[in-house]
């Protein structure tokens, strides 16, 4: 048995612990919150879409995001432009290539549907509800927008992606709550995709974490790590000796191992949810849809609708971009005009993803002894994160992943 930590009690630090745990291995947890799933997890847009998972790297999309840039419901912000971002952002124009973005589609597409494995096994072993509903739909607002996706509908079919073309009747058929008034020129729906509640699945997680023995050690920020004792960790507080480390903390992981010689560009790219009650459960939709013009997803979790969407580059949490939720109200009102009591007790939330430029993230050992990594899942960090730690977890206990990890290692940046 190992004495292992953890640093970050999101989704990703919570699944891989438990995972860890599960080894027989004597697990610690830190995050620098008083309470877990705290950033990222706490209100993401709450779709698990292991079939719709896809790096932001198509050839072409830099084109598309700049043609875009200043229009008024743009899904792509800029909120201050530093030296981090330009580097960051060279790194993903050069990653927007067929070769590279279909490997990383492929790749990303095998971990999901390996996460989602593990989702179900956990969910049926440790009999977890967390809002889960089946169905995730695209709309199309115009034939053209139709068209230009025809690309995509051929790599579906290529990897064997599970999912139908649909007519306006049919998506009509499956969310009859959507506002007629709104043009829809057609749908794909993915049946294996849906919604599900990432906070509320990391919170119970926690529990049976802590029946099982694992330590939470929150209000804790860890200091860098130190390379002359790289699993020694260091806080306010106290200072603890473990065997192995593994980083999980999000946006703030890359200064963590930078005092190691570790550099890996990552960055917070910031996404906004809006969340509201239902009003009318006959105007709410069944599941979830996403507006393919606005990237903006509208989802039915429980008793409440979430909306989420933008992607911004720089900026802060605590200083959301003016205009930022009036596109998701809009995009709200377009498709469920009655659905949601969006003129009371609303929550609008802006949370940071840490993301790499070409989309998949770091899953592995490190240069450094006892130092290893699980992070940069960006957007997909919710479908991702339940498959990356039980293969990380294989790993440090000396086991094959149960899947192939070709490309996740960090040593694709050197």
């Amino acid at each position: 048995m190992k004495k292992i930590a953890v640093i970050g009690a999101g989704i990703v630090g919570i699944t891989t612990a438990y995972e860890i745990a599960s080894k027989g291995h004597s697990v610690t947890i830190f995050d620098q919150n008083s309470a877990c799933a705290e950033e990222a997890s706490f209100a993401n847009g709450s779709i698990f879409s292991p079939s719709f998972i896809s790096p932001w790297t198509a050839p072409g999309l830099p084109r598309v995001f700049l043609n875009q840039l200043f229009a008024e419901h743009s899904p792509i912000r800029f909120g201050g432009i530093g030296k981090k971002e330009i580097a960051w952002i060279s790194k993903w124009r050069a990653s927007c290539k067929m070769d590279s973005y279909l490997s990383h589609r492929s790749q990303l597409h095998g971990l999901a549907a390996f996460s989602q494995e593990v989702l179900k096994d956990t969910t049926k072993r440790l009999n977890l509800d967390y809002e889960s509903t089946r169905g995730f739909m695209v709309l199309f607002r115009s034939t053209e927008q139709l068209k230009s996706y025809q690309t995509n509908l051929q790599i579906y079919k290529e990897m064997g992606v599970p999912f139908s073309e649909i007519t306006v009747e049919q998506a009509r058929a499956i969310e009859p709550a959507l506002n007629t008034e709104t043009p829809l020129a057609g749908a794909l729906y993915f049946s294996e995709d849906g919604v599900a509640n990432c906070r509320q699945y990391a919170l119970q997680l926690k529990d049976e974490c802590e029946r099982m023995g694992v330590k939470f050690v929150l209000n804790a920020k860890v200091k860098p790590l130190s390379l002359k004792r790289p699993t020694q960790l260091e806080t306010q507080d106290s200072s603890m000796q473990f065997d192995e480390v593994v980083v999980c903390a999000g946006t703030y992981s890359a200064e963590l191992i930078s005092s190691l010689g570790i550099k890996i560009p990552l960055i917070p790219v910031y996404g906004y949810t809006l969340s509201a009650s239902v009003r009318e459960p006959i105007d709410a939709p069944q599941s979830a849809v996403m507006d393919d013009k606005y990237k903006v997803t509208i989802s039915k979790m429980g008793q409440r609708i979430r909306v989420s969407g933008i992607s911004q580059l720089g900026g802060s949490t605590k200083t959301p971009l003016k205009g930022a939720f009036n596109s998701l109200y809009k995009v709200l009102n377009d498709w469920f005009p009655g659905g949601a009591r969006t003129s009371e007790s609303v929550q609008e939330w802006c949370g940071a993803r840490a993301s790499l430029p070409e989309g998949v993230p770091i899953i592995g050992s490190t240069k450094v002894p006892g130092v290893w990594l699980n992070v940069g899942h960006g957007a997909g960090g919710w479908t991702l994160s339940c498959g990356a730690a039980r293969a990380l977890a294989n790993l440090i206990n000396n086991e094959l992943p149960g899947i192939n990890l070709v490309g996740f290692g960090i040593s694709r940046l050197e």
